[in-house]
């Protein structure tokens, strides 16, 4: 039997991931009523950083190897440009792999310029592995093609050589483009969306819709000011944020989130939680911060909007907990369909605020009769080459579905991006929501 010492470094690092994936389901499933918030949020942020750097372990490897140990028997190994290269690659890993810690020590009312080059360098990365395996890829089919993967020459030698140089040249041309894609301010996407039994006094009624602004090591008060001057620009009736407002605890970070106190729709703003809220383990305190901004949570319960026109004119808008709160037994909360939409009758219209996707497909099974459901967790990808992942992890990728005669599913692609400052492949958005009566 081999030993766990003899196993390639690349087997223990996938052994490591093992051991603390296991010992996340195990906190999740066996402490997390045993142990204090402050204790499990503490210990949840550690076993996900480092479960992820253990997978990154494998990817950096391959880097490596690819990038330098390649290099090490040409005649540039002993140069001075070589040992340049070698310090460079070196902390660009390293700057990859410290970008999960950043949760842990680095969040304020701004990010820290490392904090930004390490999710920076983040991104890189994942563009960097993509590029290489699907170039290692294409190179393997070509040799089994052509027939030749017995003998190397100089052509194979060469191939091999260019394999990283092209790979890291992309790699760099499209991190410049995601960087400047994503410091530029979201777009407005104005969208019509008719409601079944919506009144008609309420016809043309504007729903501003954010979701997915992430405040943490990447995104600060700066950015958080200038979201709510675009959205004050609007003038909506109703501001709506759909989860994943934050990567941090209330206390930490609350400088940062002082803006969101000059939002004013006349029918209220209204939050309801993500996934990344539950990470924090901190969401009364985000609660109670949010109302003292008179920006009212939807924890699984529904409010009436009234017509501004006729008081007995009304929709109901509801909202629900994230899925993930269940799967991490964060305790009082979970998707509650049924509470949330008590006293929602089908006589009225019905529109519900839920975070993710898989959240509203499972709302519709259970009440096909809502109206409108506004999502977003998807961020559109965010950046290539993680949108085919989001696609097909997704019942509702992003943009307007319509699900049976009289239902509309919205899904935001996010107001900013979550820790890599960088989108490929999609455009943050403030998204203007014209509700329409039939």
């Amino acid at each position: 039997m081999i030993s766990f010492k003899q196993l390639p470094i690349e087997a223990k690092a996938a052994v490591a991931a093992g051991v603390v994936f296991f010992s996340m389901v195990v906190s999740r499933s066996y402490l997390a009523e045993k142990l204090d918030f402050r204790t499990r949020r503490w210990l949840l942020r550690l076993q996900m950083a480092l479960f992820a750097n253990a997978l990154m372990l494998m990817g950096s490897l391959h880097v490596w190897r690819s990038t330098v140990t390649t290099f090490t028997r040409s005649s540039a190994a002993s140069s001075f440009c070589f040992m340049l290269w070698k310090i460079a690659v070196f902390t660009f890993l390293a700057l990859a792999h410290s970008s999960f810690f950043t949760l842990l020590f680095l969040v304020a009312e701004e990010p820290y310029f490392f904090s930004l080059a390490a999710y920076t360098c983040l991104g890189a990365y994942i563009i960097l592995i993509f590029f290489l395996f699907t170039l290692g890829t294409v190179e393997q089919a070509y040799k089994f093609l052509a027939g030749r993967g017995t003998k190397a020459g100089t052509g194979n030698k060469n191939r091999t050589a260019m394999k990283p140089v092209l790979a890291v040249m992309l790699t760099v041309v499209l991190t410049v483009v995601g960087l400047l894609n994503a410091s530029q301010p979201p777009t407005v996407n104005s969208v019509e969306i008719p409601v079944h039994k919506l009144p008609s006094t309420m016809n043309n009624l504007k729903v501003v819709l954010l979701s997915d602004i992430h405040l943490g090591p990447t995104v600060g008060k700066t950015k958080l000011a200038m979201i709510v001057r675009m959205v004050k620009a609007l003038k909506p009736d109703i501001t709506v944020i759909v989860g994943d407002l934050t990567d941090a605890e209330a206390k930490i970070i609350r400088p940062a989130v002082e803006p969101l106190g000059e939002l004013d729709s006349p029918l209220g703003t209204y939050f309801v939680t993500g996934n990344h809220e539950y990470y924090t383990s901190d969401v009364s305190n985000w609660f109670e911060l949010l109302k003292s901004f008179n920006i009212q949570p939807l924890h699984n319960e529904n409010v009436k909007i009234v017509s501004p026109k006729s008081t007995s004119d009304w929709f109901c808008l509801a909202g629900v907990d994230d899925i993930e709160a269940d799967v991490l037994h964060y305790s009082g909360h979970g998707m509650d369909l049924k509470k949330a939409l008590r006293g929602c009758s089908s006589e009225h219209a019905i529109v519900l605020l839920a975070h993710q996707p898989i959240a509203a497909k499972w709302a519709l099974q259970e009440r096909p009769d809502i109206n409108l459901i506004l999502s977003g967790h998807t961020h559109g990808g965010q950046m290539f080459p993680l949108n085919a992942g989001a696609y097909l992890l997704n019942p509702f990728f992003v943009g307007l579905y319509k699900v049976g005669q009289n239902t509309f599913v919205y899904v935001s692609p996010g107001t900013m991006y979550f820790g890599i400052p960088m989108r490929l492949g999609s455009r943050a958005e403030i998204t203007e929501i014209i509700l329409r009566s039939p």
